[in-house]
């Protein structure tokens, strides 16, 4: 074998090939360094004696399925330039590691569609080499995402454990990228982002938050330009969980041969009317839960109303639907309405927000589904760093896996 051998198979330059050694476990290709082109690992100086050497094997991406080993004797030198003696520089890898630059870039190819254990498993190696391929990997591209042109975002906790273990995600609505994780789901978590935005310089028009007071309180004071956007998703969350909570108290009041009707209609009460099932005659389910109820009828036609809030024509005309559907609400004698309402009314920039940034969390829902995915795939995440930039670089993949 060559020496242009070693460098088109191997991509290896600036070596010279010695020999072949073919054991049971790999195939190893020796090599060792010109004398002439010794030079000192800290100055680059040539001005060098040679002072003996260190043998080590490093892994090579495979050949026609065969491991491959390179075996080189890492040569040690005297610096005139320096006074010191020191290891000279290794072109083909980085510095304490034992695999090569292709090597490496041979994982993170095979990490795009393969877990980190079929990765080891194909290439013979342990699973935790691997992992640190692909988190060395990730720390390059995402640890420090560039913040100064950030304009929307949006900010949501997802958890990730028993025992409510939460992390708070930050994204960059424009580009789909995640720019910050923290861990928690309380202003503590955000502290790092701010301090990262200010030094920056980024000028964030808008944020899209649900109507939680930590998020709104810590946006307000670290962000006072930012315009803050409700999610409607959160706020129709946030209404089918007080209609759910209705439901169960006027299923507790019911007489005995009424209940059998308002039972098992939960779900019917929090689909869409456009998703009930005909063949399993929701609609007639429902409309007969209905009729028996009349404050769980008041109710549940007035979150259908407050879906169109969304949808009106501009913030004139969202302004007054509003206010009328505010007044009904209160009107309606049902308490559970009426405490809603007093809510919507105290968040009522922030809801009318939306059409002047129509922003919402709803891209980021997407990407939490496709973590929650990820951490299934990989059976949970020991290494909590690791996770996060799991997270960072996760904008990346669609069906392909993060590396």
């Amino acid at each position: 074998m060559s020496t242009s051998l070693l460098y088109h198979i191997l991509g290896i330059r600036g070596y010279k090939y010695k020999r072949t050694d073919y054991l049971k476990r790999a195939t190893q290709f020796a090599m060792t360094q010109d004398p002439e082109k010794l030079q000192c690992a800290t100055c680059g100086s040539y001005d060098v004696h040679p002072r003996g050497s260190r043998l080590r094997r490093f892994k090579a991406p495979p050949w026609c399925s065969k491991s491959i080993e390179i075996l080189f004797a890492i040569p040690r030198v005297e610096c005139e330039n320096c006074g010191e003696y020191r290891q000279v520089k290794i072109q083909f890898a980085d510095p304490q590691k034992s695999y090569t630059r292709s090597f490496e870039r041979y994982v993170l190819d095979l990490s795009q569609s393969m877990t980190i254990q079929d990765v080891a498993t194909h290439l013979g190696v342990r699973w935790d080499l691997i992992k640190e391929i692909q988190k060395r990997n990730l720390q390059r591209k995402y640890a420090r995402p560039k913040l100064k042109h950030l304009r929307l975002l949006a900010i949501d906790e997802i958890a990730i454990a028993k025992g409510h273990t939460y992390v708070t995600i930050v994204m960059d609505l424009e580009s789909g990228a995640v720019v910050f994780v923290g861990d928690g789901k309380d202003a503590e978590a955000l502290k790092p982002l701010w301090k990262r935005l200010r030094s920056s310089r980024a000028k964030i028009e808008a944020v899209a938050v649900d109507m939680g007071p930590a998020y709104i309180k810590a946006v307000t004071a670290n962000l006072p330009d930012a315009t803050i956007v409700f999610d409607h998703f959160h706020v129709i969350k946030l209404f089918n969980e007080k209609l759910t909570q209705l439901r169960r108290a006027l299923f507790r009041k019911a007489k005995k041969e009424d209940k059998s009707v308002l039972k098992g209609i939960r779900f019917l009460l929090l689909k869409n009317p456009e998703h009930l099932n005909s063949e399993r005659e929701e609609k007639e389910r429902l409309q007969a839960a209905l009729k028996l109820n009349k404050p769980l009828a008041i109710a549940y036609y007035m979150k259908e109303e407050l879906r169109q809030f969304w949808s009106q024509a501009n913030w004139w005309k969202a302004n007054r639907y509003l206010t009328s559907w505010i007044h009904r609400a209160i009107a309606s004698g049902v308490r559970m309405l009426k405490k809603f309402a007093k809510t919507l009314e105290t968040h009522r920039q922030g809801l009318l927000a939306y059409y002047r940034f129509s922003i919402s969390t709803g891209p980021l829902e997407g990407t939490n589904n496709k973590i929650k995915t990820m951490k299934r795939q990989a059976y949970g995440f020991r290494d909590h760093e690791f996770f996060k930039l799991k997270i960072l670089g996760i904008q990346e993949t669609k069906y392909r896996l993060v590396g």
